[in-house]
């Protein structure tokens, strides 16, 4: 794919990337990635730890320099107009970053202030906030008294403070019991329908699903693959037939013949007697149509035929040969290190 069919929307891009590299000594974090991330988008970039994902949110947030390549990001270049660009940008990390010992009011008026914002339009942003991520009746509680979900959204309020262009979220749901994982999933989704471009790290799989609409995988400090879900899953190959007898007597039967036919090749025909389905894996047009056509003429009458592609988490297998993370309910206690 050329760099010119890689983006057929002819949308602006609000990230830019091409060449980064960053080296601590002899590692290499980055590697020479390229990446485009269109504006109003939510691009999923996925990675075991020590991929090089939280690197690559640092360079492009201006908190560390790559050794080598250049990062555009709404319409500043990283590393020539870090100022500017600040004031165009939110970042919520792994763990949230608030000040504890400050009211939860008092954590975002006072990123309110620093982003030049009046008194009073920061005391009107921040209670905005506040009640956006439901957070206004712990407005004067220190953030210290916050369990870790409030923490989280006060987070993410915080980084939409200044009214960011591009919004980084950085494995935003580590840790978050399911309740507050989906109230963040809403967030996300509610800032990207606004016009908001979102670039997201994450290793949930059904996270990337259910917010992205175009992933990135990355490796070992390189991409090694990129595109729509549905793109991805059929870059790996590979598909799940389901057939529905219209007499489920028939389920037994019908797998043994298709074992025998030798049409199944290696793979064993499989039997989910409670759905009343034969599930057969299957690689090519040919081979289901081939599969389809031997049980009509053996007889068979089929009721139901559907195919599905693989999951996301078998496309993540596949690709970087690691599972992919579970959400956890506790706090996640690996850290991407930068010299994995």
């Amino acid at each position: 794919m050329t760099r010119s069919d890689k983006n057929p929307n002819p949308g602006r891009n609000a990230v830019t990337v091409r060449g980064l590299v960053k080296h601590y000594g002899e590692t290499k974090a980055l590697d020479g990635v390229d990446l485009d991330v269109r504006e109003g988008t939510v691009l999923g970039v996925l990675g075991p730890n020590g991929a090089g994902k939280t690197t690559l949110v640092r360079i492009l947030s201006t908190l560390i320099q790559p050794t080598a390549g250049t990062a555009t990001v709404a319409g500043y270049d990283v590393l020539r107009q870090p100022r500017q660009l600040r004031r165009k940008i939110g970042l919520t990390g792994q763990y949230a970053s608030v000040d504890e010992k400050l009211a939860g009011f008092e954590n975002l008026y006072m990123i309110g202030r620093l982003l030049d914002l009046s008194k009073a339009d920061a005391k009107k942003r921040a209670n905005e906030l506040l009640e956006r991520f439901s957070l206004t009746d712990a407005a004067k509680r220190t953030a210290g008294t916050y369990s870790g979900g409030m923490r989280r959204r006060l987070d993410l309020a915080a980084s939409m403070i200044g009214r960011p262009a591009v919004l980084y979220l950085d494995e935003p749901t580590t840790g978050l019991d399911p309740r507050t994982r989906n109230e963040v999933w809403d967030e996300v989704k509610a800032m990207r329908d606004e016009g908001v471009t979102v670039l997201l790290t994450t290793q949930y799989m059904e996270e990337a699903e259910q917010l992205a609409s175009e992933l990135t995988v990355i490796d070992r400090g390189r991409i090694i693959a990129e595109g729509g879900i549905a793109e991805l899953k059929a870059k790996v190959g590979g598909r799940t037939l389901r057939i529905r007898p219209a007499d489920r007597l028939h389920l037994r039967t019908m797998a043994a013949d298709l074992d025998a036919s030798g049409l199944t090749g290696l793979a064993t025909t499989t039997v989910d007697a409670e759905n009343g389905h034969l599930i057969v894996p299957v690689q090519s047009d040919e081979q289901l149509t081939a599969i389809v056509a031997h049980l009509a003429a053996a007889g068979f009458q089929l009721a139901d035929i559907a195919t599905e592609l693989p999951s996301l988490d078998e496309v993540f297998l596949s690709l970087t040969g690691q599972k992919a993370s579970a959400p956890q309910d506790a706090p996640a206690r690996e850290l991407e290190e930068v010299s994995a």
